[in-house]
């Protein structure tokens, strides 16, 4: 149920879930409150009058009883339960004048009209059961147990082929599944590879398990593999899982793996971690609605070109070596239990087919999802994340490149980068007269370092604030106890060490900024150069759908203003969430979707940006924030101090 919250003096309104807490509604709002705790609750700071409403409050021994009974509550240890009006309290500067507090605008990629991009889709799997109460076999009657079978089969469609049967074992069960069970069967059947081809029987289960229809889709991320277990009878999904890719130990990135697997045993090792990895899932999601491994009927799976190859076992030595030429493309369909996937013999795994060495199967996955490939309208598909892949196109055509961003959105190369874990900063504001912060942290812990959506918000926030410039360098005129020098240039204090959660000072750097506007500037330099080779600008856009767990953390406003996506209209964004994972679910949902899976990949040309003279033009351009051509910025030009954006 969505609730109002009212701020005053701001007068900014915002629609949030109950439950919503009040720091987050506000930081999410562009109201800044002070408080540098991350909503731990300890600092006191982030202190709002109550004038309206009630909030679920967690009780706070920063405040006093008088102040508790005014209606004064801690924002970070407040819920939304009703409609709110909010006063934050005046803050009075040094020299005794009140500060103008100015709201800022903020947005998240909105996840409206989700269902017009990724469409709908029947409970038709490639995968189904039926039940059979066969006759007993007679002196008149002894045909084979498997023509039995068949003939059973063939009944309840004339029109179809006789079904077909594909491992030994199959028959080597066969004949004492059926007379232990009163010749009461199920059948579990395959669709074939092409629609015209006949079913094939892959299993056999005694008496009537056709309730008990199970898929598992998985994501296989380099990071993360995530998977969620589906009622193939209902399409509901049931129970979901994710564990971080146990490949990590070897590499934090597909460049180290690759490295890693041309060593004596470094294939086989990479395989076993990520075999056990996806085991995890399948365990977690059985336990969870209380079913063994064995009665799931079918696995679809979407990653990278490398972490595909490393599932099956492909050297993916000559992925990262020119000319870039990965085993294969599209993938053979594999039965899981021979790769050390916990599954019944018979359950297959399919892969969705990759584009080239760095564009793989999970963006095949995602633009299958959101069916850009039927789509007349032109658009720009984007998954950021260390090797961020792009796709540009519609239902006629699609060009599609990936360009190595680093690893500053995932914490990579920052001097207190993490990932998106408890502790994290992940929203950020500053009081541009103060200089003073407002951080949240996930989960609302003690502040341990930035995340990806975290440095995006700080360094949007200290350029509004001229607190840095566009080159990235602070503010040398500032005389405040968080802008100070140190051993590789400035840097601003987002935490002090008394206020952490490891025990030093949380800075932002000059480094961290540089590092930063690399990665944004070579996503920003492949969409510009993509867009270039089909005569196509910016202004050409319909759509830009953000891919990725990411982009549910990004504001669409800060993102621009930092040159990470492009300055188009608001409403042209989407965000798809996990595409990839998506991809696969309804593939393994709908056979006729799955089937469009190959016209997808049949659509996208691979573009080698490194190959590209055009790239590293964009790119050296884009090394600013937002970039050297503010034309290509004006709603961002019209927000940033006169000295910064000259």
């Amino acid at each position: 149920m969505t609730k109002t919250v009212h701020f005053l003096p701001d007068g900014v309104k915002a629609t949030v879930e109950e439950g919503e807490n009040l720091l987050n509604v506000a930081a999410n709002a562009g109201v800044y409150i002070h408080a540098f705790c991350g909503g731990e609750g300890v600092c006191g700071k982030c202190k709002v009058k109550i004038e309206q409403g009630e909030v679920a409050a967690t009780q706070a021994t920063q405040l006093k009883r008088e102040e508790i009974e005014q209606g004064f509550r801690l924002a970070c240890q407040s819920k939304v339960v009703s409609d709110l009006v909010v006063h934050i309290p005046e803050t009075i500067r040094k020299d005794g004048k009140r500060l103008q507090r100015k709201p800022k605008t903020t947005r998240t990629i909105s996840a409206r009209s989700l269902d017009d991009l990724i469409g709908g889709w029947d409970v038709d799997p490639l995968v189904e059961k039926r039940f059979f109460a066969l006759s007993k076999p007679t002196i008149e009657d002894n045909i084979s147990d498997l023509q039995r079978l068949t003939l059973a089969i063939s009944r309840g469609c004339p029109e179809c082929q006789t079904p077909s049967y594909d491992y030994p074992e199959l028959l080597q069960e066969l004949p004492f599944v059926m007379r232990e069970n009163n010749w009461e069967v199920t059948a579990i059947l395959l669709r074939g590879k092409r629609l015209e081809e006949p079913e094939r029987i892959i299993a056999v289960e005694p008496r009537d398990t056709t309730k008990g229809l199970y898929g598992l889709a998985v994501d296989i991320g380099t990071t993360t593999v995530c998977g969620v277990l589906i009622d193939l009878n209902t399409g509901e999904v049931i129970a979901e899982a994710s564990e971080y890719n146990g490949q990590i130990q070897y590499g934090e990135d597909v460049i180290s793996r690759i490295i890693y697997s041309q060593r004596p045993g470094g294939l086989e090792a990479l395989q076993e971690r990520i075999v056990h990895t996806i085991n995890n899932v399948i365990e977690t999601v059985c336990r969870n609605v209380s079913i063994g491994h064995e009665n799931i009927s079918y696995i679809m799976a979407a990653g990278n070109t490398t972490m595909s190859h490393l599932l099956l076992r492909l050297n993916p030595k000559f992925v990262r070596e020119a000319p870039y030429t990965p085993t294969c493309n599209q993938y053979p369909i594999t039965r899981a239990a021979s790769l050390g996937l916990a599954a019944h013999p018979s359950v297959r795994l399919f892969l969705y087919p990759s584009v080239s060495s760095y564009v793989g199967g999970d963006i095949t996955a995602g633009v299958h999802a959101c069916q850009m490939h039927k789509s007349p309208e032109l658009t720009l598909f984007i998954d950021i994340g260390t090797n961020g892949e792009i796709v540009i196109g519609n239902q006629e055509w699609m060009v599609c490149a990936a360009c190595s961003a680093g690893p500053a959105f995932e914490g990579g190369g920052i001097k207190h980068g993490m990932r998106a874990t408890g502790g994290a900063i992940e929203n950020f504001h500053i009081e541009p007269e103060t200089l003073d912060p407002m951080i949240i942290t996930v989960n609302h812990a003690k502040p341990q370092g930035i995340c990806g959506s975290g440095l995006i918000s700080i360094v949007a926030e200290l350029l509004e604030a001229g607190v840095i410039d566009q080159q990235g360098k602070f503010n040398r005129n500032h005389d405040h106890p968080r802008i100070r020098e140190a051993y590789d240039g400035y840097e601003y204090v987002l935490v002090w060490a008394k206020d952490s959660a490891v025990d030093e000072d949380i800075v932002i750097t000059e480094v961290d900024l540089d590092n930063l506007m690399r990665a944004k500037g070579a996503m920003y330099a492949g969409y510009q150069t993509l867009l270039e080779s089909v005569g196509m600008t910016f202004n050409d856009l319909d759509r830009v759908i953000l891919a990725g767990n990411f982009g549910s953390y990004i504001d669409l406003e800060q993102a621009i203003c930092i040159g990470l996506l492009p300055d188009v209209g608001r409403d042209k964004f989407y965000y798809l969430g996990n595409a990839s994972l998506l991809g696969a679910q309804i593939s393994l949902i709908d056979h006729k979707r799955f089937w469009e899976r190959t016209v997808v990949g049949k659509l996208m040309t691979n573009m080698e940006l490194s190959e590209n003279p055009n790239f590293m033009n964009h790119y050296m351009a884009s090394l600013f924030l937002p970039h050297t051509d503010m034309s290509l910025f004006p709603t961002i030009k019209e927000k940033l101090p006169e000295s910064s954006s000259k």
